[in-house]
């Protein structure tokens, strides 16, 4: 008998990176494809699914800044990227009979919803993916902490992290051979330890929510539902147990 999923409403993050597969830029398509599978998996399993994408496999604001662009108008061009692979993957779950609403935090009625936070609420209860695209709508803030906030006002149960390794680690696993994975962290080891998960604000916001943060690897087929069943390799980040 297969375990009944842990979670019943849960945000997924996903690096633009992630979906480039061996590319060096841009879309994979059959990366795009195996996420899609995966997420179709946790939906059949009836978890409600909302999901975040960034977009640093097209443009990466930070990196404009530092190339001499404003800071403000290399954000604004990289919500813009989030967008397109929002829409991306809103295609490749359609394919696979997932309905799928991307919500755009700046409006963009031409190409999909703007973001309404009842909504989207109801389009997850009617069973319907949701991608939240372009960010907060705010620069300097990036789609880490727009994953966090979006996920505490869809009182998602868990954000889960979709990287390219199996969990948080001391140091990077794929340069460090004897680095540590962790099992389990509270929010203020990552933020003291300066833990490379996501940035200082997403986990303030998650902290502030008591909103579990999931890390585990998003390459892996299958990882997604096993991750809602409580299974394989993560990390998990939530407060310290008093």
């Amino acid at each position: 008998m297969t375990q009944p999923a842990i979670y019943q409403r849960v945000l997924l993050k996903l690096s633009g990176e992630a979906l480039m597969g061996r590319r060096d830029y841009g879309l994979d398509t059959e990366m795009v494809g195996a996420i899609a599978n995966d997420i179709r998996d946790v939906v059949a399993m009836g978890v409600q699914v909302c999901v975040v994408i960034g977009g640093g496999n097209i443009f990466r604001g930070v990196s404009g800044a530092a190339s001499g662009m404003d800071r403000a108008q290399a954000d604004y061009m990289g919500m813009l990227a989030t967008v397109m692979n929002a829409l991306a993957m809103q295609t490749a779950l359609e394919r696979r009979n997932v309905p799928t609403r991307v919500q755009s935090a700046i409006p963009m009625s031409s190409v999909c919803e703007p973001y309404i936070r009842r909504r989207a609420e109801r389009h997850m209860e009617k069973g319907r993916v949701v991608i939240f695209a372009a960010g907060t709508g705010n620069p300097f803030f990036t789609t880490d902490t727009a994953a966090a906030l979006r996920a505490a006002e869809m009182h998602c149960d868990a954000l889960l992290k979709g990287t390219q390794v199996d969990g948080v680690y001391s140091a990077d696993p794929r340069k460090v051979a004897d680095a540590t994975r962790y099992e389990k962290l509270t929010y203020l080891d990552v933020l003291a330890n300066d833990l490379a998960v996501m940035d200082a604000a997403a986990i303030s916001l998650a902290r502030e929510n008591h909103l579990p943060i999931i890390v585990f690897n998003i390459h892996a087929p299958g990882a997604f539902a096993q991750v809602m069943r409580g299974e394989g390799a993560f990390t998990r980040i939530v407060e310290a147990e008093l």
